[in-house]
């Protein structure tokens, strides 16, 4: 039965990954020229993308890796100067093996971020959503306020755990929450899955969906929290080289004119929506660790 909420309380995110060449040369290890290229498009999309959330005047966040920031800088210097927080995705979009080359990604993402932008990112978006232990870890020593990986809510942040273990004979074993905010993602708000035509090793993603239809699913989730639960946070993932395609701009502006229309709503940075909860509800608290 719907939940009896008369004051509606949402938040709204929209993300960016500005993954550009990295993700190609790092995670599907392309050298084509002709995949390459399909990241550079991430800066035309980028622009457009930055033109329509000033029409909108809609804050927003950016995951930015690395590699991104040292290959357009310019680009990524004007993402920060519009207002818009930028996030950490790692250097080069990748999966690494060892801690020591895990640890490196890491620190050299931050010393691109900080060098472009002249700021330190507070949050932290894994690479296709591969995050280890390790990198829980970092999240940890780093001070990081908050991460945006894993899928254990919807709508609700919580904190992250570290030294979770999952031995073969008993029940699985909860680590410690940490002080690091997760605000949850999920592949059935991204739109990489859905609209990129991708061979891989282990097989085809097809990708280009139909707008209406992802329309129906992204639409469908932002109506549930608002209708039913009437309180917590609706996070997107968007992708400036996917979303960037012209048919899929119109759908985007379709949905965020259809989240305008309710009362209650605010478009937020993650980075004000994780400050915002951890106040609300400190680390510690057992009915959100």
């Amino acid at each position: 039965m719907p939940k009896n909420v008369t004051a509606k309380k949402v938040n709204v995110c929209l993300t960016f990954d500005f993954d550009a060449i990295s993700v190609w040369i790092g995670n599907f290890h392309a050298s084509s020229p002709s995949a390459i290229s399909r990241g550079e498009f991430g800066v035309v999309g980028a622009r457009r993308l930055l033109d329509m959330l000033r029409e909108w005047k809609i804050p927003s966040t950016w995951f930015v890796p690395g590699h991104t920031a040292d290959t357009y800088p310019e680009a990524v210097a004007q993402i920060a100067a519009a207002g818009h927080e930028i996030g950490h995705h790692g250097y080069r979009h990748e999966r690494l093996g060892s801690p020591e080359d895990e640890i490196r990604d890491f620190d050299m993402a931050i010393a691109s971020l900080k060098r472009v932008t002249g700021q330190t990112p507070v949050g932290y978006r894994s690479p296709a959503a591969g995050l280890t232990p390790r990198t829980l870890e970092l999240l940890v020593s780093h001070g990081m306020l908050y991460d945006s990986s894993m899928m254990g809510d919807d709508f609700t942040p919580y904190y992250c755990r570290v030294g979770d273990q999952a031995p073969k004979d008993s029940a699985f074993i909860f680590g410690r929450p940490t002080e690091v905010v997760e605000l949850p993602f999920t592949w059935g708000l991204d739109d990489f899955i859905a609209f990129e035509h991708v061979w891989t090793r282990n097989g085809i993603n097809p990708g280009n969906a139909s707008p209406s239809r992802i329309y129906e699913i992204w639409a469908g989730d932002f109506d549930y929290l608002y209708d039913r639960l009437g309180e917590g946070t609706y996070i997107l993932t968007l992708h400036p080289q996917c979303i960037g395609r012209g048919h899929r701009l119109l759908m985007l502006e379709r949905l965020v004119e259809h989240i305008q229309s309710r009362n209650g709503v605010t478009f937020k940075t993650m980075r004000d929506v994780a400050g915002e909860f951890r106040r609300s509800c400190p680390p510690g608290n057992p009915a959100r660790a």
